[in-house]
């Protein structure tokens, strides 16, 4: 009873604290960079809620003067594949420049194209409907916070703000653009080793907007919250994620990997 209490005292202690240290940001301004990414090259699986490995990927980033390009493949068991590539700049602020998801395969049960120019304001979407593939394009005033593929990046360079507003546009036949409310829910303790760390847990919320915003939660088709841990500290990084892929989804983890070698015994699920 004693450590509940102690741990709900901390957790309210630490959303205080948050609350005390939230940003003074517009709205609709891009998120300003505190920590600028640079060159690396990670590993990620992907599994379910229970533990079972379903997929593994490869995070690819470059950087060249102020842009930076994200490249990250995962590869499912069942052959399915989930592509995207992501286009930013980081000078003072995080600003989209473009993004290129594919995602297909019988883990997808609606596979789609998205291509999103934030210059030309224009959003493309291939998908395929009664085995007909189909091709829209939609002219839209895409805002400055626009965060696909960069909401780790969002809630790195957030950190202390008890909440943050971007936009995204969601994949779909129809291109929508939807407003996500990220706000940290807590702490959670983990270990590397024989190393005790303690990570920040965000909920993302997705704001429809409009009439299907009040409608969406009575006919069941509010997306779930999606949950991601980040490490804080001088050089904060992206430790997992719980959330759908995709419109309907099942909720799947994907959480950082470390590579096994011949004759060692495999790590994870």
């Amino acid at each position: 009873m004693k450590r509940a209490a102690a741990a709900g005292r901390s957790a309210a202690a630490l959303l205080a604290g948050f609350a005390l240290l939230g940003a003074d940001r517009n709205p609709d301004e891009a998120i300003a960079v505190r920590f600028p990414e640079g060159i690396t090259h990670g590993f990620l699986t992907v599994s379910t809620l229970d533990g079972k490995r379903i997929g593994d990927g490869d995070v690819i980033q470059t950087a060249r003067g102020d842009q930076v390009t994200n490249h990250t493949v995962l590869q499912f068991k069942d052959g399915s594949v989930q592509d995207e590539t992501v286009v930013y700049s980081q000078r003072g602020r995080f600003q989209l420049v473009s993004d290129h998801l594919v995602q297909k395969g019988p883990s997808f049960p609606h596979p789609i194209e998205l291509s999103v120019d934030v210059a030309r304001g224009q959003v493309t979407v291939h998908y395929t409907e009664d085995g007909v593939a189909k091709i829209v394009t939609e002219h839209m005033e895409l805002p400055p916070d626009l965060a696909n593929g960069i909401v780790p990046n969002v809630i790195k360079n957030t950190m202390g703000a008890a909440l943050t507003v971007v936009s995204m546009v969601v994949a779909s036949p129809k291109p929508r653009l939807v407003k996500l409310r990220i706000a940290p829910a807590g702490e959670e303790s983990f270990s590397v080793g024989s190393l005790s760390k303690k990570a920040v847990r965000y909920g993302v919320h997705v704001e429809l907007g409009g009439a299907a915003g009040v409608v969406a939660p009575l006919i069941g088709k509010q997306p779930p919250d999606t949950s991601v841990w980040v490490l804080g500290g001088d050089a904060p990084t992206f430790l997992k994620s719980e959330g759908p892929f995709f419109g309907d989804g099942p909720i799947w983890r994907q959480q950082l990997a470390s590579p096994t070698w011949p004759g060692a015994a495999a790590a994870g699920p």
